[in-house]
């Protein structure tokens, strides 16, 4: 397994056009207002291997202990999943709907 890059950028949400600043800590790999996610990682987080680049749904929500909660996305093009962990300024009315 290849090493996380630790890539984090503020980004303008191609679903909501919502303008995500980079996070605090960690890096900020969904919008923080509607919760949808690009496609851009093949194999690890921050490789930025994927020829795919398509919007990511978020479908669900899951619980890992430790590392809290977790949103679970879907590609809208090629319906990989994906696991990605809730940010800490992700909307708390979204999280909810997604339990």
């Amino acid at each position: 397994m290849k090493n996380f890059i630790h890539i984090n950028t503020g980004f303008v949400c191609l679903n909501c056009n919502h303008k995500n600043p980079p996070l605090s800590s960690g890096c900020r790999n969904h919008c923080r207002r509607c919760l949808y996610s690009l496609h851009v990682d093949y194999e690890t987080p921050g490789d930025r291997l994927s020829r795919c680049r398509s919007l990511m749904e978020p479908i669900k929500l899951d619980y890992s202990g430790k590392k809290g909660y977790i949103i679970i996305h879907r590609c809208l093009r090629c319906d990989t999943i994906k696991r990605n962990k809730a940010a800490e300024d992700d909307d708390y009315n979204m999280i909810i709907q997604l339990s």
